[in-house]
């Protein structure tokens, strides 16, 4: 991986040097290619948050109604969240709370 930045050294003062820190700069293709890994590994981490409301909902349907009301919740605004960062489309959201009303019911 390319440094961010990059160490050059300065003449200050007669026999005394210093350290100063200057900006590389980057071919846009590249910046890009770091901007999207940046964002990939942003909406993984995302996604593996709503898996996981999803897997303690579907663990909270074994047990209390209440805690399944507010699992429910939860799950429901971290997807609507989701749709509105763009990380999920709006159909894939509405379907999979569509599901999981469903299996709640049942």
């Amino acid at each position: 991986m390319i440094p961010l930045t990059k160490q050059r050294e300065v003449p200050f003062m007669a026999d005394e040097k210093e350290k100063k820190e200057i900006k590389v700069r980057r071919p846009q293709a590249l910046k890009r290619d770091m901007q999207s890994e940046k964002r990939r590994l942003a909406n993984k981490a995302f996604k593996a948050e709503v898996s996981t409301a999803i897997r303690s909902l579907r663990a909270a349907q074994k047990s209390d109604k209440a805690l399944v009301t507010k699992s429910l919740a939860a799950v429901y605004s971290l997807m609507d969240k989701g749709v509105k960062t763009g990380i999920y489309k709006l159909n894939k959201v509405s379907r999979d709370k569509s599901r999981l009303a469903q299996s709640i019911k049942a």
